[in-house]
């Protein structure tokens, strides 16, 4: 094996990741006095939050009358229940407060006339428990995820906060008793491999979206947490619960905010009929997106698509004021543009379902901590937390409501960073490394690094996407899911034949999308097999063969832990929390809009 120089770093707190999760945790933790790293592969602003359109959800009553308690019902309903109740609840409380600190911070909210933070309707929100329209969406015009971006790195600056730009984490440095001691991660720039010692890794990597052929996910959403989480012998929870997002641009996959709808915009179908009043009869276009991306497909599968394959349908803006489309949607009006060549005031966007957003992950407790299955029951891993897409704490269960994902990320990241800050002494000293304890990752990169077999990455990675997109698509049976899991198999099998023909340290694209794969082929795994396994329809996951919700024996949730040589998988299970913390519970019922 190669001899690799290493240069070690001491810190209180290393976060992985600086989208709206890690930059939270990031800034909260530098501004408690705690020396804060963050590690980031690209640069913090180009994260992947800064995609996100829409808005962020907070029962702040400033467009008509609200309360987080019917957020919380929302929540709980738009998840199939398999959301837990107590991580919900504390969410939804949080959230009035995490806007307002973002206001003070320095997000530019869309403001009412009267000055208050502008908010819109978006899918799944309602007041009174579902007999109302919430306008709950708190938005910054359809620019939210960047504004917010903006502004956490901003502050996460002033604070000190130490950035490692275009740093790749390679693995967790897990100790013989399970502690978490720190990260393994190289500089792209120079090639140096460095050794962060913490005392707390905090995984805010995002999700694994790039596992299918067509998502509106940036190309960096490559799962690395979760990975890194399962190759530590970690479980990954609830990962057969991928999200279609129902608008994505036909043929790009580029995302057309919710928002649109919320603004008033609608879908059609090849006979111009609006087709979502015989989906959902009250909540029509904002139904939740499970339910607008099955709509949108049955649509397709009857016939009554449009186009040459008759495999999209429309979203009208048209006939809103040019005025309201400039002031409130401008950046899905370029988008349109671009990506679709329509201009959005004078003819409809082609739009179709495309994978959006990843609720399950590593799972964790309120405070982000992460947690392992133990025999009587969930166990703490010392020195380890999970916050936003790339953790299931679990509050968006079987399906995420639009704009709860940003809303996750704040309260979550500022929950793990007050978390810590209460636990860890700033400057405490750092226990002697373990000896050998680099040495099975290097074992790794150095393999990787000198591949010479006849497999490119870019072809087993596009076999990866094409598998999945067909084989565990929006509509799933035991059949095609359990062909994808054979194909898969083979894909895991050709890993040990991947081609690298550049054997530089520096700015080795080929070696870091390699070791992407890796990561992406984990994900891909566990969800396949966790859909296989799960044998109900729930939220985002429908299964033809199994088309009832079955809450006698699947209200829990899904762990699967994947052995990082084989690709074999196995299964324990956890209670869903369905008891609050200060309200009464939320029982199952039918879940109808």
């Amino acid at each position: 094996m190669t001899a690799y120089p290493i240069v070690e770093h001491r810190y209180d707190v290393v976060v992985i990741g600086a989208g709206g999760a890690g930059l939270r945790a990031t800034m909260g933790m530098a501004l408690k006095g705690l020396k804060t790293a963050c590690v980031t592969k690209v640069f913090p602003t180009r994260s992947h939050t800064v995609a996100a359109q829409g808005g962020m959800s907070a029962a702040l009553g400033n467009m008509g009358e609200d309360d987080w308690r019917w957020h919380m019902y929302d929540t709980v309903k738009g998840s199939d229940w398999l959301g837990d109740q107590d991580a919900i609840e504390y969410m939804c409380r949080e959230a009035m407060s995490c806007v307002l600190e973002l206001e003070h911070q320095g997000v530019p909210f869309s403001r009412t006339e009267d000055g208050r933070i502008y908010q819109r309707s978006f899918g799944g929100m309602s007041t009174h428990f579902g007999k109302g329209t919430a306008q709950r969406t708190c938005a910054a015009a359809d620019r939210t995820g960047h504004a917010i971006l903006h502004t956490l790195y901003q502050q996460s600056l002033r604070h000190q906060a130490h950035f490692l730009v275009e740093y790749f984490a390679l693995d967790l440095l897990m100790d013989e008793e399970g502690n978490c001691r720190g990260v393994l991660a190289w500089n792209l720039d120079d090639g140096s491999l460095h050794c962060l010692l913490a005392h707390t890794v905090v995984l805010a990597t995002g999700g694994y979206g790039r596992t299918y052929f067509s998502c509106t996910s940036a190309h960096t959403c490559t799962g690395d947490g979760a990975g890194m989480a399962a190759r530590a012998g970690l479980p990954l929870q609830d990962m057969e619960f991928i999200q279609f997002h129902p608008t994505g641009i036909y043929g790009a996959g580029c995302l057309i905010t919710e928002g649109a709808r919320g603004e008033g915009g609608y879908l059609s179908n090849s006979s111009g009929e609006h087709f979502m009043e015989r989906y959902a009869p009250s909540a029509r276009d904002l139904a939740s997106r499970d339910v607008v991306s099955r709509a949108i497909t049955m649509e397709v599968r009857e016939g009554r698509g449009l186009g040459p394959e008759k495999d999209y349908v429309h979203l009208h803006l048209e006939h809103l004021d040019a005025e309201l489309i400039e002031k409130r949607l401008p950046g899905i009006s370029e988008t349109a543009r671009i990506f679709a060549g329509v201009d959005v005031i004078r003819e409809p966007i082609p739009v179709q379902p495309t994978v959006h957003y990843n609720m399950g992950g590593v799972p964790t407790d309120l405070h982000g901590q992460v947690l392992t299955h133990a025999e009587n029951g969930m166990r703490v891993v010392p020195g380890l937390y999970a916050i936003g897409e790339a953790a299931c704490v679990s509050v968006h269960g079987a399906n995420r409501l639009g704009s709860n994902s940003l809303l996750d990320l704040i309260v979550f990241g500022r929950a793990a960073a007050e978390h810590c800050a209460a636990r860890l002494r700033p400057g405490a000293p750092h226990k002697a490394m373990p000896k050998g304890l680099l040495d099975p990752i290097l074992e790794k990169f150095d393999k990787l690094r000198n591949a010479s077999g006849e497999i490119s990455t870019a072809e087993l990675r596009r076999e990866m996407q094409k598998i999945m997109q067909q084989n565990a698509a929006v509509f799933r049976n035991r059949e095609i899911l359990r062909e994808g899991i054979e194909k898969l198999r083979r894909l895991w099998e050709n890993m040990d034949d991947i081609k690298l023909t550049d054997r530089s340290l520096v700015w080795n694209t080929d070696l870091v999308e390699s070791w992407e794969l890796g990561n992406l082929l984990a994900c891909a795994m566990v969800s396949i097999h966790s859909a296989d396994n799960r044998t109900e329809s729930r939220g985002a996951h429908a299964r033809e063969d199994h088309p009832k919700r079955d809450d006698q024996d699947w209200l829990k949730h899904t762990l699967c832990w994947i052995d990082p040589e084989s690709g074999r998988t196995r299964f324990a299970y956890r209670p869903v929390q369905l008891q609050p913390a200060e309200i009464d519970s939320i029982p199952p019922g039918k879940r109808v809009y």
